[in-house]
């Protein structure tokens, strides 16, 4: 591996910025301030006056937070290879946007029906994306994997470690037997009853199993699979995605699921991570609303599963099926090094466990209600806020990227085989949830 991914790669970017955003929020917080100012947010309101005093005081942290966010994101693209004179103005589309979002996800007549931010975001940018022609060159300021893996690092701040060493080995097993399961299904389903070509296949068991996108590119860079088989799979993993945004949290409503279990089967059902935040949030939500807690817990539980369960399979599966794929399928290959690994491991996994680490080290040096009282309004929620703009950003884009044209297009064969895995996925994982682990989703606090 080249230093040069250090600063190439959105993965280590990621890492960066929200380890820069938590430094700082430690610095000014040593030394007196916080980050809470930046941090701005719109409040909840049923009077539209409310939202005019509320920019009437705070525009000018508005446009410093718009500042912060476009400069940082702008470089660091520019970095990694988009060009700044169209990510700069996409961007600034997004962000308006974003910031009009939060406002209406905001008003009461929305919270009671349950449309928090994430689902909000994610149905305004599929109304644009389908049915307002938006320029080519505007993708480049979406970008969905950029700002879930940054929000990610940001989440690390707000999850104690004590949570991580007390669920994190549950997760990873319960990870364990979904990923190797619903690989295996979904590869036996594509080659075996289908006859999709065995590289297509890995493509859409990886997409199924452990990461979505990422495992689907992943997947095709070690088995060499051709160009259209990424494509396909990443719509097909996009399609069921999406369902499953407005699905599991509707079905663990019905059920009454606790906050937890219902984030530990989110998190071994989605796909991808973006829309399983945004399923994990909207559940936490509505469960805050009726019994005050809630929200943490479903996004603890979800992060445990699929951030350290699930993402962390990207790199062992793809090294396995590279084995697999010169020793078998194509012996002239050059074979793979176990370095590989490390190659495919989602390093902003590692930003999220440094910031845990971090915020769990600095926080055992208060109380209880030192940290409640100083610790906590001064440098978590701040984070947790700046956090929460990063996933508006992400379901936007979204939105605004998944054609539905494209996703009719992704054929019967490939969807009918991932959806088998879609079935093991889901029944699986509600088992493990909610029978198997439940002691542990249950008790989920800090």
């Amino acid at each position: 591996m080249s230093y040069e991914s250090l600063w190439k790669k959105e993965d280590w970017w990621a890492v960066w910025l929200g380890m820069g955003i938590i430094a700082v929020a430690i610095i000014a917080f040593n030394m007196g301030g916080t980050l809470k100012p930046i941090a701005v947010f719109p409040p909840k309101w049923d009077d539209f006056r409310i939202i005019v005093s509320h920019f009437s005081d705070n525009w000018q942290w508005y446009i410093l937070q718009y500042v912060m966010w476009s400069a940082i994101f702008t470089v660091s693209s520019h970095l990694i290879g988009f060009k700044p004179r169209e990510f700069y103005p996409s961007f600034t589309f997004v962000y308006v946007m974003s910031v009009l979002i939060a406002i209406l996800s905001r008003w009461k007549a929305m919270t009671s029906l349950n449309l928090e931010a994430p689902l909000v975001s994610l149905i305004i940018g599929l109304l644009i994306g389908n049915f307002v022609a938006l320029p080519k060159w505007m993708d480049s300021g979406f970008r969905v994997e950029y700002y879930i893996k940054t929000g990610i690092v940001l989440l690390g701040a707000t999850l104690p470690f004590s949570l991580i060493a007390y669920a994190g080995p549950v997760a990873f097993v319960q990870a364990t037997v979904v990923a190797v399961t619903t690989f295996l299904i979904i590869f036996f389903a594509s080659t075996k009853i289908f006859n999709l070509d065995r590289r297509f296949a890995a493509c859409l068991g990886a997409g199924g199993s452990v990461c979505g996108v990422s495992a689907a590119i992943a997947m095709a860079a070690a088995v060499k699979a051709k160009k259209e088989h990424v494509s396909m799979a990443i719509t097909v993993v996009i399609i069921w995605a999406m369902v499953f945004i407005f699905v599991l949290p509707f079905v663990a409503g019905i059920l009454n699921l606790q906050p937890g279990v219902a984030g530990a089967w989110i998190g071994t059902s989605e796909f991808a991570d973006a829309a399983g935040f945004a399923a994990a949030t909207q559940y936490g939500s509505m469960y805050e609303t009726r019994f005050g807690f809630g929200e943490d817990e479903a996004i603890w539980a979800f992060t445990l599963m699929k951030v350290l369960g699930r993402d962390i399979w990207i790199g062992l599966w793809a090294f396995i099926m590279a084995i697999i794929a010169v020793t078998r399928w194509e012996v002239k290959e050059e074979k793979p090094s176990p370095v590989e690994i490390w190659y495919r491991f989602p390093k902003f996994v590692v930003g999220f466990l440094i910031a845990s680490a971090v915020i769990t080290l600095i926080s055992s040096g208060y109380t209880l209600a030192e940290y409640n009282s100083t610790l906590k309004p001064l440098v978590i929620i701040p984070i947790k806020t700046l956090r929460s703009w990063t996933f508006i950003f992400t379901f936007f884009s979204i939105g605004l990227t998944t054609r539905f044209r494209e996703l009719v297009a992704s054929g019967i064969r490939p969807f009918s085989a991932f959806t088998a895995g879609v079935g093991i996925n889901v029944v699986l994982g509600f088992v493990l949830s909610t029978i198997v682990f439940v002691e542990y989703w249950v008790n989920l606090v800090p």
